[in-house]
């Protein structure tokens, strides 16, 4: 292994004395009886009681006062301070301290007291090396330059950023909490594939690989939708699916090829009755997170509280471009479309110009959170059509600080409807379209077996943690987000933080 840091050299000495003293310097196991958080919680019985803890976690800090020695320590949830004493430990174990490093991994048992100035310790009987870090741990990352590393090093960015951290325990949270939510309303959790023989469910391009065995080309799933249906036709009358889902897409703020989402299906409802089940999951799940009142998300209030506003899809463009779109001149159409950059081929149908016009004059401004129903049926051909309007289909997006959260449908289930549109998205896939659908003939035929009226519903689970924890990118609330491979040659000098004293 490369060395180029006198620090990471310092610490490569360091565990050749630990070995040559005949001291594992990474250890099987280790006893622990309370976390940190644990001994802050109970303090007051435990100093009362006598209580010897044991505890363990990753060396934050390690100051030398002569005989005694103060350091911290921090597990997944909190710190915890550790005091040494020589005539405590017994000054061969005391001496081997100088061998530590932050960022190694200890374990420390003894008794809770308090400082003289009220911070709650553990005073050390014994002390124990668990893993010692090779690598000095990073200072805080700062500015734009270091974006890709923390993302790379996602393992660095969340033992230098407690804000990370508070991250992906929050969604972890919210990802319960939206189970527990569904669980209790007799929503059943499925698995569905995400190797599947034809793609479908979401106009996206797919991601290619090829089964060896079998000899025949797989896709990685772009929607779970199909699938959970088909269990709908099978007699299960509300199912979810928390997975991740692929799309061979572009990566900017809000979008990332691998994705989570949230996709649900409930027999006898329609899109009304998601709209409501959406508005109290995400009530609920606030709740739960003790997030009350409005929220904020890059530079917007935000106001959570029910009922959320319900706008009509030509309604909300029509009004921001000035004119009913749907019968406006396309001259004028392609006038509003120069004015605002938006970029419609010349000679293009008057539906060409409706989602780009809405993408510029609408969504931007629907910051509350908003429900935008009836899509242009040349939009949605897969949808059902809308029971009193023919021209647009049974369809709402949620929007957020104008960006789409959900996406629900009246779902499609007349198996004649079904196949006469998806024929048509044949076509176009077969004249070079990525983003059609696939006809899928199974599907049909399940369909034909009979699928009763069902409501459906897709929400992106990291665009909600992105809303929820204030993260800027959705690369913030991913772990490990995809990126260019890293060069090769990787060096190990970064900035770190200073060698304890």
């Amino acid at each position: 292994m490369k060395i180029t840091n006198d620090q990471v050299q310092s610490r490569f000495a360091k565990l050749a004395a630990l070995k040559a003293r005949g001291l594992s310097a990474y250890a099987y196991a280790a006893r622990v009886t309370h976390r940190p958080a644990e001994i802050h919680a109970a303090a007051e019985a435990l100093i009362a009681g006598g209580a010897i803890v044991h505890v363990a976690g990753r060396l934050l800090a390690l100051r030398g006062f002569g005989k005694a020695t103060f350091g911290v320590i921090q597990d997944a949830g909190a710190k915890i301070q550790l005091y040494f004493k020589a005539d405590t430990l017994g000054a061969e174990t005391y001496a081997l301290l100088p061998l530590l490093d932050l960022g190694d991994w200890i374990a420390a048992s003894g008794p809770v007291m308090r400082t003289r100035t009220g911070e709650v310790t553990v005073q050390v009987h014994g002390c124990e090396l668990l893993a010692k870090a090779l690598l000095p741990p990073p200072a805080k990352w700062h500015g734009l330059k270091d974006h890709e590393t923390r993302y790379r090093q996602r393992y660095a960015d969340l033992i230098a950023n407690d804000e990370v951290r508070r991250i992906f325990l929050l969604r972890t949270r919210a990802t319960s909490a939206v189970r527990r939510f569904l669980d209790e309303r007799g929503f059943l959790e499925v698995e569905t594939p995400a190797l599947q023989p034809l793609y479908g469910g979401a106009f996206a391009r797919p991601f290619i690989t090829h089964h060896n065995a079998l000899g025949i080309p797989l896709y990685l799933r772009i929607s779970d939708e199909l699938y959970l249906k088909r269990l709908i036709v099978g007699g299960f009358d509300r199912v979810y699916e928390i997975g991740k889902d692929f799309r061979n897409e572009g990566i900017d703020k809000n979008h990332n090829p691998e994705f989570t989402m949230l996709e649900l299906y409930q027999a006898y409802a329609d899109y009304h009755g998601m709209m409501d089940l959406t508005e109290k999951m995400l009530g609920t799940v606030r709740g739960e997170l003790g997030l009350t009142g409005p929220g904020a998300w890059r530079g917007h209030a935000i106001d959570w509280t029910p009922p959320f506003p319900r706008v009509t899809y030509f309604g909300a463009l029509s009004a921001a471009a000035g004119m009913d779109v749907t019968v406006a001149p396309l001259a004028d159409l392609a006038a509003l479309a120069a004015r605002h950059a938006v970029d419609v081929p010349a000679n293009a149908p008057r539906a060409a110009y409706y989602d780009p016009l809405f993408g510029a004059l609408v969504e931007p401004g629907l910051i509350r959170p908003t429900f935008v129903l009836d899509y242009p049926r040349e939009i949605s051909p897969l949808a059902k059509v809308k029971r009193d309007d023919e021209r647009v289909v049974e369809r709402f997006e949620l929007y957020v600080a104008g960006m789409e959260l959900a996406n629900a449908f009246s779902e499609q289930n007349d198996p004649v409807a079904q196949e006469e549109a998806l024929l048509v998205q044949e076509e176009k896939r077969r004249g070079g379209d990525e983003e059609a659908q696939a006809l899928d003939l199974d599907y049909i035929r399940a369909l034909m077996y009979g699928m009763p009226p069902t409501g459906g519903l897709g929400l992106g689970i990291d665009r909600l943690i992105m809303l929820l924890a204030g993260a800027e990118s959705i690369r913030d609330v991913i772990l490990f987000p995809l990126l260019r491979p890293e060069a090769a040659d990787v060096a190990l000098d970064a900035e770190v933080e200073p060698a304890p004293g």
